[in-house]
Order: structure tokens, then C-alpha cells, then sequence
């Protein structure tokens, strides 16, 4: 008997990694979920055409909230693109569990704004992901639960840019926090969480 073929647009249950998100007294508050290969390792997803960025999405949100055994026990962080605001691609019913990541590649239109204020008022979480101040990222904040900055662009932008994303009263995570000194900065700040790999490493799950 011959495999059954399966279409490229549409993988296979592939493998998904977890990276822990932590509150600044040591609690777990939730994970990010993360596309892996067929070999368990980063595909580099942010440099692919929407269209792949998409099949990638679907995936790891098939293996959190598809058929197969529970992945997710907390609040779980997925990278969402346009196509998932603006309902070209369904969500799972999994609201109260499912924070949605918006990349940095989204950008703003009035579909996208009424998208966000309709998955917002179905229970939703929305984080605006990699938030170094761009015009689409500000116009997007208004909607954000979270907004998550990469250690390395408070370094480049200074204080102002944590003081930006903190306008609209969304909680702030830290990311990239990658040793000791690091978290240390992440406090004086005043990130609400923190993510990298001092804290934990994104780790490929066998499921």
C-alpha cells in the first residue's frame, strides 16, 4: 500500500515549540508557541510570504486546539497574520486560552482595526509582537492586552519607547531577555513580564 500524499499547502501535524513567559515574581503566566520544521528546528517563518506565514499559523494552532492531545495548559501566545484578523482563516473556539500575537509584517487598514475590536469583544487577547514604534504598531495599540518589545530596541530607542507602549495601558513584556544583567534592566524599566532564554529557551515538543 502507497502513503497517502499530502498536499504542501496543508503539513502534516508538525512539531511546535514552547518558550515559558514569566511575571516578574518568578510565576508562569503563559507560553509562546512557536512553528518548527519537519525536524524540530527554526524555520526563520518571519521571512516567508504571507501566504506560507499563514500554513505556518494554522499548523501550530492545529496542534494547540485541533484533535490531538492538550499542548496548551495556560494562556497560550501564537503568531497571528492578517489573513486570521480579518476572517479569511478561522480561529479555534478557544478564546479565554489563545493570545494572538499580531507580526510586525501586518499592516493597518480598516479591516484590520474592525478585526481587532471583533476578536477583542469574543474574548480574544491581543499582543502586538516585536514593537519597536512603528506607525501601523501605534495605530494597533489601542486594541493590545500586551505589547512585547525585544530587549536589544530599548537599547537602540531608550526609555521612551517602553514609555510609548505603555500609553494605552497594555502589559508589558519583555523579550529576548537573554542573561542575568538583562532581567535586572527589564525591572528598572517596569516590564510586567519576561520572556528568553535566560528565563527558558524555546523548547520543540514531542508530541
Amino acid at each position: 500500500m502507497t502513503a497517502p500524499v499530502v498536499s504542501p499547502a496543508v503539513p502534516a501535524r508538525l512539531p511546535i515549540a514552547r518558550q515559558p513567559i514569566w511575571t516578574a515574581d518568578g510565576q508562569l503566566f503563559g507560553n509562546e508557541f512557536l512553528y518548527r520544521s519537519r525536524d524540530g528546528l527554526p524555520a526563520q517563518v518571519d521571512r516567508w510570504h504571507s501566504d506560507r506565514q499563514d500554513v505556518a499559523t494554522a499548523s501550530v494552532l492545529d496542534v494547540l486546539f485541533g484533535d490531538g492531545p492538550p499542548v496548551a495548559t495556560s494562556l497560550a501566545f501564537v503568531n497571528i497574520t492578517r489573513s486570521f484578523l480579518v476572517d479569511d482563516r478561522r480561529l479555534p473556539a478557544h478564546a479565554g486560552r489563545l493570545v494572538l500575537e499580531i507580526v510586525e509584517s501586518v499592516t493597518v487598514d480598516d479591516e484590520v482595526l474592525a478585526g481587532l475590536q471583533r476578536l477583542r469583544s469574543r474574548g480574544y487577547r491581543i499582543a502586538i509582537d516585536d514593537f519597536s514604534a512603528a506607525p501601523d504598531q501605534v495605530a494597533m495599540m489601542p486594541y493590545a492586552d500586551f505589547v512585547k518589545i525585544d530587549c536589544r530596541d530599548v537599547h537602540r530607542q531608550g526609555a521612551a519607547l517602553v514609555e510609548l507602549a505603555r500609553r494605552h495601558g497594555a502589559m508589558l513584556v519583555a523579550e529576548r531577555v537573554a542573561d542575568a544583567a538583562l532581567v535586572d534592566e527589564c525591572r528598572a524599566w517596569g516590564f510586567d513580564l519576561f520572556q528568553g532564554d535566560e528565563l527558558g529557551p524555546a523548547i520543540t515538543l514531542a508530541l
